[in-house]
């Protein structure tokens, strides 16, 4: 399957809450493999299906060598400190804001067999179990910083050339 395009900060997919998926079949399984192929790009930590036009419940990752995916991700589980972590995010190109993130985090979900998978961790993990998680609800990166910190994004937002 082919790497899919980014949508960006403005389109209204990047806003909507996802629909869970209730049958996996050749649609759902080809989604997974464009998520895979699409995250599987240097410097790329996640991808969600909201950033690839999709509203469906689905996200892929690639963190420290390991690139995978989960169907029906849940937060159930969100410890430890909250740190400021420079965080960026593919639909908000170039930029990057220090955003709160617990330091860790645990999302149980299925894989395309329908079985339960765990996935949790600290450090890169977390936050990205977090980000693409928030995708899934209809939430940017954005929407988490600070006061101050969010105002300075947005106008950096709109002076974006690609905005």
């Amino acid at each position: 399957m082919p790497e899919r395009p980014i949508r960006i900060f403005g389109d209204p997919v990047l806003t909507s809450a996802t629909d869970r998926i209730d049958v996996i079949d050749a649609g759902i399984r080809g989604l997974v493999a464009d998520l895979l192929d699409t995250v599987a790009l240097p410097g790329r930590a996640g991808v969600a299906a909201t950033q690839i036009g999709v509203g469906l419940r689905a996200f892929s990752f690639s963190v420290n060598g390991e690139i995978g995916y989960v169907i029906n991700p849940e937060i159930v589980d969100l410890s430890g400190d909250i740190e400021l972590v420079q965080e960026g995010c593919l639909s908000v190109p170039d930029l990057w804001f220090p955003t709160p993130r617990y330091s860790y985090a645990r999302v149980e979900g299925i894989n395309l067999d329908g079985e339960k998978i765990i996935l949790e961790g600290t450090g890169l993990l977390a936050q990205a179990l977090q980000h693409e998680t928030d995708h899934l609800e209809g939430m940017l990166y954005l929407s988490r910083l600070e006061p101050d910190t969010r105002r300075e994004a947005m106008r950096q937002v709109r002076a974006a050339s690609w905005f």
